[in-house]
């Protein structure tokens, strides 16, 4: 009821752990709190939190409008829901060092398991899109060194995303890859690549685990859970997946009310009232509120 019960810290050492384990580790993107729930209850290892997500439900195209505190603020909505780690965007930190130092203590304070942070310039662009541009390689390992100076829980796990391998190629991006290690990344997170012998030339490249972003209508191939397994990669994402999922049921609803003129028919294909409820752990609440209404004093 009401929130996790575990720490951010026992969150964070699972997250490691599980990234230890030789277990390819599924973090499916949690769009809002509820979901964050029910990705837990399905036995999922974690929950990722995109920012790609974030700007589309304010409205906006994922090209670095979303703030630091509106990213923060979601983060801890999400995070404090499940007993599961929670791994969130950090887009380029919000600005220099100074601002990823910043940036870094926020979301520690929002309860995450770890963020990423990129290498593509301000304003950035969706990391599966044409024309992106990235940072030179001393900026980027300064910023996954301000992240990593500016922990105050040594459990954050501090993730490294380049994008490079769009811009400049694999060899470039393997390149970035090494680089940011050395800076100090925990994980990282290669975006936009191109086939499973790129992610295994990653997996050679680096000593760190690696993720793999399946989003749909990218530059990547949708592999399976076994295929990145079997090349050596510790997690994976699907990070905008629930959120095109659930737009898409709305989009057919609002067709159907506006051709029916009622959703009758899309009953059968609705969360019944019961499921939401059961969800939500309502019955926890009303007992809660019984035993403080019929306290006695004794």
């Amino acid at each position: 009821m009401l929130s996790t019960t575990t720490t951010p810290t026992q969150r964070r050492q699972a997250f490691r752990a599980g990234l230890a384990s030789g277990e390819l580790q599924v973090m499916p993107g949690a769009f809002t709190p509820l979901s964050v729930r029910l990705i837990q209850e399905k036995g999922f290892h974690g929950a990722y939190i995109s920012g790609a997500v974030m700007a589309a439900e304010l409205g906006l195209p994922d090209i670095g409008l979303t703030t630091l505190t509106e990213v923060a603020q979601r983060a801890h909505q999400i995070s404090r829901m499940s007993d599961l780690p929670t791994l969130v965007d950090a887009d380029t930190g919000f600005g220099e060092p100074m601002n990823v130092a910043r940036t870094v203590h926020e979301l520690e304070d929002a309860g995450v398991a770890g963020l990423h942070l990129e290498d593509q310039v301000n304003p950035k662009r969706c990391g599966h899109l044409d024309g992106k541009a990235v940072v030179d390689a001393d900026t980027a390992v300064k910023r996954i060194r301000a992240a990593v100076d500016a922990r105050r829980d040594a459990d954050l796990v501090i993730m490294a995303r380049t994008d490079l391998r769009g811009v400049e190629g694999l060899d470039a991006a393997l390149d970035r890859a090494k680089a940011l290690q050395d800076a100090g990344a925990d994980a990282i997170f290669p975006e936009a690549m191109a086939s499973l012998d790129e992610f295994a030339a990653m997996r050679a490249a680096v000593d760190v685990p690696i993720l793999a972003n399946m989003t749909e209508f990218g530059k990547s191939e949708l592999f399976t859970h076994q295929q990145l397994h079997d090349v050596g990669v510790n997690l994976v994402i699907h990070p905008v997946s629930l959120l095109r999922i659930a737009f898409g049921a709305i989009e057919r609803g609002l067709d159907t009310l506006l051709t029916d003129g009622t959703l009758d028919a899309e009953v059968p294909s609705m969360q019944t009232r019961g499921r939401l409820y059961e969800l939500l752990d309502y019955e926890a609440y009303n007992a809660f509120d019984a035993s403080i209404y019929t306290y006695n004093g004794r």
